[in-house]
Parts: structure tokens; C-alpha cells; sequence
């Protein structure tokens, strides 16, 4: 644990959020997505949403009270503690995705950062993500964390329809749009990867945990 107390927040009558910590980190994320591994199993729990820094939690109030469920899930907080003698889990997947880079708005990073196209694609592409958390449409990613040279603020007015497949950038985070959607995020690139598939047993492509490298497709 980092030593904070996790804090738990009631969130209507059929959900409550743990809070972990504060910001973003990767080690912050590990630890939200280990507690929410443990608290998978619990028989009084129906969902378990991790976020940057807390996991909520959805039950059925007709079958458990607040009371029952703060008892019920302490003790396996407690117990979600890594034992440095126990080793580690098992390792997170490592997802390739291929990518064309010929965003839109590639010139455009290019010129605000202070670069090159090439050095952009180089910076998006030579670095390994971590996804943080599934959101925003079903299957969209937000990974990260994105090379300090390439942090821009979202678009100042968004576009009413982003391209499926659209790999993009914003703040601190990179991401591929699994959906043709509104979005403000500056577009980079586009793979032809499927990102969400509801006729699949695992619909989305990838799990908050998994690590992310995109692969520059040679034109």
C-alpha cells in the first residue's frame, strides 16, 4: 500500500467508491486494480469500475445493507496488501497495435511542440502505455503516460465526428477511438484494430493494467 488509508464513499444506495490515493501514477493504478481484483470474488458485489485513484463498487441493496457491505469488503481490503514475500502477480498483457501515422493533426503537434513530424512519431511510438482505465465509449482506453514533449491541451472546439480506429493524443494521455464519435483529442494516426467487438466474449480489446505499444506501419 502507499500508506494512505483507502476512504470509503457511499455513491447513491447501490454503490459505493473506494478511494485509494490521489493523481495519477502507475503505481497508484496497480495498487487500485490489485484491491479490485480482490474485491472481484466478494459474493455481495456485483461490478467492480476501477479509476485512476479508486474502484467503485456495485451491489444489490435488496440483498445487502451499506452496513453489511462495509463489513463485508474491509477485511478484504486488508488483505489486498502485497507480500513482498509472496512475489509478484502475473505479469500484464502487452497489446500491439499498428499505426499509421497520418493524423490529421499531425503537422499541427509537430509545429506546437517544437518538432519535427518524424520526432513525433518517434516519441508516440518508442514508448510503452499503461492503460489507466476504460471510458468515455465503451472500449476507449486512456493510456499513458505520453512523452512530456507531446503534452497539449485538448482541441479548443471539438469535432462533431472523430473517425473509428482515429489515434490521438491529449494532456497526458494517448488513445484510440473505437467508435466514429464527437472528441477534442488531437489526431496522430489510425490502425485498422478493431478496439471493441460486442459479438466477442471480451468485447473490448484491452483491460485497465495492459500495456500498450504502437507499432509505426511502414507506407
Amino acid at each position: 500500500m502507499t500508506g494512505v488509508v483507502p476512504r470509503v464513499v457511499p455513491l447513491g444506495d447501490s454503490a459505493v467508491t473506494i478511494v485509494i490515493g490521489e493523481g495519477i501514477s502507475r503505481d497508484l493504478s496497480r495498487e487500485v486494480l490489485r484491491i479490485a481484483e480482490t474485491l472481484q470474488s466478494a459474493p455481495m458485489i456485483a461490478e467492480v469500475v476501477p479509476a485512476y485513484a479508486s474502484l467503485t463498487l456495485f451491489y444489490d441493496p435488496l440483498a445487502v445493507t451499506y452496513a453489511e457491505l462495509l463489513d463485508g469488503i474491509r477485511p478484504l481490503v486488508e488483505r489486498s496488501q502485497p507480500d513482498p514475500a509472496a512475489g509478484t502477480t502475473d505479469a500484464p498483457r502487452t497489446v500491439h497495435i499498428p499505426v499509421h501515422y497520418d493524423g490529421e493533426d499531425l503537422a499541427e503537434v509537430a509545429e506546437r511542440t517544437g518538432q519535427d513530424v518524424d520526432r513525433v512519431v518517434a516519441l508516440h511510438s518508442e514508448r510503452e502505455y499503461h492503460v489507466y482505465i476504460i471510458g468515455f465509449v465503451p472500449g476507449f482506453a486512456y493510456l499513458g503516460d505520453l512523452h512530456p514533449s507531446l503534452i497539449l491541451p485538448r482541441r479548443s472546439t471539438p469535432r462533431k465526428r472523430v473517425p473509428a480506429g482515429s489515434v490521438a493524443i491529449a494532456e497526458a494521455q494517448t488513445g484510440v477511438y473505437p467508435f466514429s464519435t464527437p472528441g477534442g483529442w488531437h489526431l496522430i494516426g489510425r490502425t485498422e484494430v478493431k478496439m471493441f467487438d460486442s459479438t466477442s466474449n471480451e468485447p473490448a480489446l484491452l483491460r485497465v493494467g495492459d500495456r500498450v505499444v504502437f507499432d509505426r506501419v511502414s507506407e
